[in-house]
C-alpha cells in the first residue's frame, strides 16, 4: 500500500508538476516540496518554474503571485481559504482612496497583498529585500508603503526615511507576548532573540537580530552561539532544526495559552498532505487572475525580481 507521501511524488512525476512550500508549512508538506522557502525565493523559484504545474503550498497571495509570474501554467492551491490576515487588512477600494489622498508618491507594497494591491504599486518588496528596494527610490520622492506598517516602521528606522504608512499587520506577528518574551528569556539567559520584522516595534527592541525568514535561518546557522529564541510562525522551526541539529531552537511565546505556546498561522496551517495529495490529483482548486489586473501587478514584481538580482 503506497503512501500518501509516495502517491504525491508518483502523481507529481506523472502531471510535470513542482510544488513550492513555504517554511510555516506543516513538516510533511516541506518534505515532499521541491522548493522550501521565504516569500523571494518562493518568487523567484515561480519564476523560473519549467513545469506544467505549480501546486504552491503557502497561501492565496503567494499562490497569485506565481499566477502573475507563469501566465500560461497551470498553478493551484490546496484550500483556497489558506489566506492572509494582513493581505485581508488592505481593501484596494480604500487603498486606491489612501493613494489619491497622497498624490506623487511612489506605492511599495510587502507581497503579502493581493493581485489587486499589486496592481496599483510601482515595487513589491518582501521582507527579505525591503530596505534595499527602499533605498533605491531617491531620497526626495515621497513613498507610500503598505500593508504592514511594522514593517514599515522598521524600515524606517532603518533608513531614516518617513514613508507614508498603510496601518495593516499579521495577527502572527502581533500576537508575541512581550512580557512572556521577558520571563522565556530569564530562564535562558544565554539564548539571542531574533525577530522577523512583521513583528511589532517593542519585540523587535528585544532582538539580537531582525531579518527574512530565510535570513533567520542563515542567521542561526552561521552565528556562534547555541541557543535561540524565534520570534516568527513557528513552522520555521523544522527546517532551521535540520539545518543546526546541535542548536536550541525556541519559539517565542505569544499571548494565547495554546498548546505549543508559540505562534501559529492558521491560514498557513490549513494546508495538509491530503489536500495535496487532492489538490494535486483534481488540478484543482486553480488560482485564477484578470488579465488585466495581471498585466498591471506583473510590473512591479519584475521590477522586485530585477532589483534583488
Amino acid at each position: 500500500m503506497k503512501t500518501l507521501k509516495e502517491k504525491i511524488l508518483k502523481l507529481k512525476k506523472e502531471k510535470n508538476a513542482i510544488i513550492l512550500a513555504h517554511y510555516y508549512q506543516e513538516p510533511a508538506i516541506q518534505e515532499i516540496a521541491d522548493y522550501v522557502g521565504d516569500s523571494l525565493g518562493l518568487s523567484q523559484e515561480a519564476a523560473k518554474a519549467k513545469a506544467a504545474i505549480i501546486l504552491f503550498a503557502g497561501v492565496h497571495f503567494m499562490a497569485e503571485t506565481a499566477k502573475i509570474l507563469n501566465p500560461n501554467k497551470k498553478v493551484i492551491l490546496p484550500d483556497l481559504k489558506a489566506g492572509c490576515s494582513l493581505a485581508e487588512s488592505c481593501p484596494p477600494h480604500i487603498f486606491k482612496k489612501f493613494i489619491d489622498a497622497h498624490p506623487n508618491h511612489i506605492v511599495i507594497t510587502y507581497v503579502n497583498c493581493s493581485a489587486e494591491i499589486k496592481a496599483l504599486s510601482h515595487i513589491v518588496c518582501t521582507s527579505s529585500n525591503a530596505v534595499k528596494i527602499v533605498e533605491s527610490v531617491p531620497e526626495k520622492i515621497p513613498i507610500i508603503f503598505a500593508p504592514d506598517k511594522n514593517l514599515g516602521n522598521y524600515i524606517n528606522q532603518k533608513t531614516g526615511r518617513k514613508m507614508v504608512l498603510w496601518d495593516g499587520s499579521c495577527v502572527v506577528h502581533e500576537a508575541f507576548s512581550l512580557d512572556k518574551l521577558i520571563a522565556l528569556h530569564k530562564k535562558h539567559p544565554e539564548a539571542k532573540i531574533i525577530a522577523h520584522p512583521e513583528s511589532e516595534t517593542h519585540i523587535l527592541a528585544t532582538a539580537s537580530y531582525i531579518g527574512s525568514t530565510s535570513e533567520m535561518i542563515d542567521y542561526v546557522k552561521t552565528s556562534p552561539y547555541n541557543k535561540f529564541i524565534i520570534a516568527t510562525e513557528a513552522g520555521i522551526l523544522f527546517k532551521a532544526q535540520q539545518e543546526v541539529p546541535e542548536k536550541v531552537l525556541i519559539p517565542a511565546p505569544s499571548y494565547e495559552d495554546n498548546t505549543c505556546a508559540c505562534s501559529e498561522c492558521g491560514f498557513m496551517k490549513m494546508n495538509t498532505l491530503q489536500k495535496v495529495y487532492d489538490c494535486l490529483l483534481n488540478e484543482s482548486p486553480e488560482i485564477i487572475v484578470p488579465n488585466d489586473i495581471r498585466k498591471k501587478a506583473l510590473v512591479p514584481i519584475e521590477r522586485m525580481l530585477e532589483l534583488s538580482k
